[in-house]
């Protein structure tokens, strides 16, 4: 992006949401991720004049890097330096949305 370009809260949450290793965005352990707007806040990313701070929770079985290079690639070309966080992660996405995994019975002890 060129500089003095506004950068939109909502197209980089939209983007990064839509990433295979991301399982959805994350706010913080105090909610001190996010972007103030009119009338309400994008959870998630927070745009400061010298960074963009972006918080996930990224999709097991993806690595650190994969999450942050995922990440990166959704932003795209900004003016400033893009910090990826990630607060937790999440597991694996069901193959078939339709279907409910089975309930894992517990190993008796000998």
């Amino acid at each position: 992006m060129n500089p003095g370009v506004e950068i939109d809260a909502d197209r980089i949450a939209t983007a990064v949401r839509a990433r295979p290793s991301i399982a959805g965005l994350h706010s913080g352990r105090f909610g001190e991720i996010a972007t103030l707007l009119r009338g309400r806040r994008v959870p998630g990313i927070r745009i400061r004049d010298d960074e963009i701070i972006i918080g996930v929770v990224g999709r097991y079985p993806a690595t650190a890097v994969e999450i942050s290079d995922d990440v990166l690639v959704a932003v795209g070309q900004v003016d400033r330096p893009v910090r990826v966080r990630i607060g937790d992660i999440a597991p694996p996405a069901a193959e078939d949305p339709g279907t409910t995994p089975e309930p894992q019975l517990p190993v008796p002890l000998p």
